[in-house]
């Protein structure tokens, strides 16, 4: 897709679909007849549907986007995103992980985030922000950050993703601040004593302002991702929730459309049945193309045409 994007395409973030969770022989001879591809590298979710659809990723602004969409206002300060992480030592360097999928309930972020404008943001110059289980920074003096979510840095060690080069030196000061506020804080020791690793740090990224909203040819967005639908905010787009099927993105979308289906949900009759739907409007003729994103880096671009492929049954891409 390109910035005049396919009116009868569609772009899909679906659950997973290696690992033997596709069992459905014939969804598998389906997807086999389709380009498949796979990226075993961390992707950011917002950056791989920017690509299918021909639009430049945003070089800051990222967290205050992400703000944007959660209050639906564009904040007008300097924002970055605060992940909750926890970093685990190792002999000779640190593991990052990223708590978002174990999940912090917002009680918790609410005494983290409360804990640290206490102690940290009483001067004004740098404060803290909870809305739901999302974290953030403001600060009256921009300063580098990442340009990654913290889940992309998940399981690795941290150092390649931290910001260099010019303003550095703020970033470093206010983390360095925010894990000595951290350390041995009660509510990490209920964590452990619960099984959960501790949230000794935050990962700050995206920092920026948010870019004025100026409309461009978006499709509708279908989804729950609070950056995914920032950034349509951004193009003045339609973005609304995930309606819970494909057949009611197409019911409300005349000229095709983005969806994305919930992070967490990852079970096999979800996806086969969100595939199953997909197939059948491919077949209808109500779409004419596909790409599917699924969360393990598999990307499917299916055609009808495909369906002539009756040679595939199967793919290692799947395996």
């Amino acid at each position: 897709m390109n910035a005049s994007y396919d009116k009868k395409g569609a772009i899909v973030v679906l659950p997973p679909v290696t690992g033997g969770r596709l069992t459905d022989k014939k969804l598998r001879a389906w997807l086999a007849q389709s380009e498949l591809s796979r990226n075993d590298q961390p992707q950011e979710l917002l950056a791989r549907v920017l690509s299918e659809l021909g639009f430049d990723y945003p070089e800051e602004g990222l967290g205050a986007m992400r703000m944007w969409g959660q209050t639906s206002e564009r904040p007008t300060g300097w924002i970055a995103a605060a992940d909750p992480v926890y970093l685990e030592p190792q002999m000779d360097y640190l593991c990052l992980h990223a708590l978002r999928r174990t999940g912090v309930p917002a009680s918790e972020m609410r005494t983290v985030v409360d804990h640290l404008q206490t102690t940290l943001g009483y001067d004004k110059s740098v404060g803290f922000i909870r809305l739901g289980s999302y974290g953030y920074v403001s600060s009256q003096k921009p300063f580098a950050t990442s340009h990654v979510p913290a889940y992309v840095v998940d399981q690795q060690e941290p150092g390649e993703y931290l910001p260099s080069g010019e303003e550095t030196a703020l970033h470093r000061n206010v983390l360095s601040e925010i894990e000595m506020a951290l350390h041995e804080h009660p509510i990490n020791l209920e964590r452990i004593e619960a099984g959960k690793q501790p949230i000794n740090s935050l990962w700050l990224w995206g920092g920026g302002m948010a870019p004025e909203a100026k409309a461009k040819p978006q499709p509708p967005l279908y989804s729950e991702d609070a950056l995914l639908t920032g950034y349509w905010y951004t193009g003045k787009g339609v973005a609304e929730p995930w309606p819970g099927s494909i057949a009611e993105c197409l019911e409300q979308s005349v000229a095709g459309f983005v969806a994305e289906t919930p992070e967490f949900a990852d079970d096999t009759a979800l996806l086969e049945s969100l595939l199953n739907e997909l197939r059948e409007a491919l077949r209808d003729k109500r779409l004419d193309s596909l790409v599917l994103l699924f969360r393990d880096g598999v990307r499917a671009e299916v055609h009808r045409s495909h369906g002539m492929r009756v040679w595939r049954r199967d793919s290692s891409v799947l395996a």
